[in-house]
């Protein structure tokens, strides 16, 4: 007798995904989860309201509602008292302090006549590397030698003159215009040098090891400022007579010296991380070792260092104000220089001053971090589906 079988009690198909509970959606619910999920969370955030509560009112009132927009010298940022102007460092912001001095503030003493220079640089520089940025735009190797191959070239003809331009010396630079080379030189230097002592340091040739270990070392031993004083002070003592260094040029020497140092032991951290069969692998295919760590070990180390990569290129941004120290005015030398200026010299000018150049300072260490981010979610491929 046959016996008869039925699949009839199982689905042939999945039963749609039910919607979450509402009491796990929305706002309510993400301030319970986040804010309110423990006893602990919930005094934290009651204390937290509490001082943002006393605080941003009173933050906003002196940077706003009782700040000075325009004036034309000091007695605008004054407060009446009792019958006669006196300055009152609390009373507001000097936000007129900063639109007069603002054209100061990005190109330093640069000629007015001759600040079409640096503005045609910083465009051309935007052209060029937001679509680097873009994962999307195709020729990145084009754009990559233009970038780094011959718009320094033209940056260099453009701002110090020549080729029939008036010549602009280095000591008239300044403020953010002079901020921004030292960054773009120190990060477009020191990551590829970094990638290079990274490599020397893990190489079987110990007579390049040995340097690539001595010269990290010596670097990360010593403070940013010690290295500008070597390049900017003893250089010049080097030299044969007659021979002379532009201080700028030392400065971007010291400063890409010191961030490949740093770099160097991010890269090696990301080195360390990629597995042996990669490199196994790599060998078996008969690759080359250049070939083994352009086309299988580089990429994905870099891919996981790319937050030590960007946290150092944020600190080389910060740490280019030190280059003050060799009397050269980046953006926050050339602020605190404005403060000595006795027509704007009242209780509140530093203060709005130091404020302006932090929120320069946070606004480019925030894009790059954010744009860091980015990157990160666009390259991790490594779990998706």
């Amino acid at each position: 007798m046959a016996v008869q079988t039925t699949n009839s009690f199982v689905r042939s198909s999945l039963l749609e995904a039910l919607p979450a509970p509402s009491s796990r959606r929305g706002a309510v619910a993400w301030v319970k989860e986040n804010l309110l999920a423990t006893p602990k969370d919930t005094i934290l955030t009651v204390l937290a309201l509490a001082f943002l509560l006393w605080s941003v009112p009173a933050a906003v009132d002196w940077l706003f509602v009782k700040a000075v927009w325009t004036g034309a010298d000091r007695s605008a940022c004054a407060t009446v008292v009792q019958g006669g102007l006196q300055p009152d460092g609390w009373s507001g912001a000097c936000w007129a302090f900063v639109d007069a001095k603002f054209q100061q503030f990005m190109f330093g003493r640069y000629p007015l006549d001759e600040r079409w220079r640096p503005i045609l640089v910083g465009v051309a520089f935007v052209a060029l590397l937001v679509p680097i940025l873009i994962p999307s735009v195709p020729r990145k190797g084009l754009n990559a030698i233009l970038l780094f191959g011959i718009f320094p070239i033209v940056a260099f003809f453009l701002l110090y003159g020549g080729l029939g331009l008036e010549v602009v010396e280095t000591p008239l630079w300044g403020g953010l215009m002079v901020t921004l080379i030292l960054s773009f030189v120190g990060i477009a230097v020191s990551l590829p040098l970094g990638i290079l002592l990274a490599l020397g340091r893990r190489s079987n040739m110990p007579v390049i090891k040995l340097f690539c270990v001595v010269f990290i070392e010596v670097i990360r031993g010593i403070p940013l400022i010690t290295v500008l004083f070597m390049a900017s002070v003893m250089l010049p003592l080097f030299l044969p007579s007659g021979w002379t260094v532009d201080k700028l040029l030392r400065a971007l020497i010291g400063v890409a010296i010191f961030a490949s140092a740093y770099m160097a032991e991010v890269i090696r951290g990301g080195l360390q991380a990629i597995p042996k069969g990669q490199f196994e692998g790599a060998d078996s295919l008969g690759l080359g070792y250049w070939q083994k760590m352009r086309l299988i070990v580089m990429p994905q180390a870099i891919k996981l260092v790319i937050p030590g990569i960007v946290n150092t290129f944020i600190g080389l941004f910060k740490d280019t104000s030190l280059v003050s120290i060799i009397g050269m005015f980046d953006l926050l030398g050339i602020v605190r220089l404005n403060f000595t200026d006795t027509t704007w010299a009242t209780a509140v000018t530093p203060l709005t001053g130091l404020i302006f150049a932090g929120f320069v300072f946070w606004i480019f260490c925030f894009g790059m971090s954010r744009y860091s981010g980015f990157m990160e979610r666009h390259l991790d491929t490594g779990h998706k589906k």
